[in-house]
């Protein structure tokens, strides 16, 4: 019985690099994101920080971002189906209904951490790129998960915008558009 308690720990892989720094945001397909919002910020007293949608220049989806504490949450709607991200939401709607779509990652280095994740056996789905606004650069890299979901690896250390590029800041006092809960 002492043999068990007596083995050696387990070692750490020799190379300590360290491709994941933490949870970036869930994002969630949701039909009317100005409900989702309404119901959010009054009935779970959630912070909106940031949104996207036709009227700052994305003509295909609508998207509130809440912030508590160190959470993000994005609910994102489809407002016309043009390309890849307005039919990514309009395709988890069709088959599986409200969730989770994404879970987004931090990374230091997005190059780095996709490499890493697909030498290793990740399905990649979307190699890195850069989202550039005046705030500075995303970097954006997208591998698939056993669900649903995806993961989306995100380097932010080079951008001091309030999300991603084509999100605006919410000022504090702002809410998002009162709706009624009920159709």
């Amino acid at each position: 019985m002492t043999e068990i308690f007596a083995a050696p720990l387990a070692q750490e892989p020799a190379d300590d690099f360290r491709p994941i720094t933490g949870p970036d945001a869930v994002v969630l397909a949701v039909h009317d994101a100005r409900k989702a919002a309404h119901y959010y910020s009054a009935t779970l007293a959630m912070r909106c920080t940031a949104y996207s949608g036709p009227e700052n220049g994305n003509p295909e989806t609508r998207a509130y971002v809440f912030e508590t504490g160190p959470a993000r949450y994005v609910l994102t709607s489809v407002v016309q189906v043009l390309t890849g991200h307005g039919r990514l939401i309009a395709d988890h709607l069709a088959r599986h209904g409200e969730g989770i779509v994404d879970l987004s990652l931090r990374v230091p280095d997005a190059y780095a951490a996709f490499d890493y994740a697909v030498d290793r056996g990740a399905t990649a789905l979307t190699e890195p790129y850069e989202l550039t606004d005046p705030n500075g650069t995303v970097v954006l890299a997208v591998i698939a998960t056993a669900g649903a979901a995806r993961h989306t690896l995100v380097d932010r250390t080079g951008y001091g915008g309030p999300y991603l590029p084509g999100f605006t800041r919410v000022p504090d006092r702002v809410r998002p558009p009162t709706t009624s809960l009920h159709p």
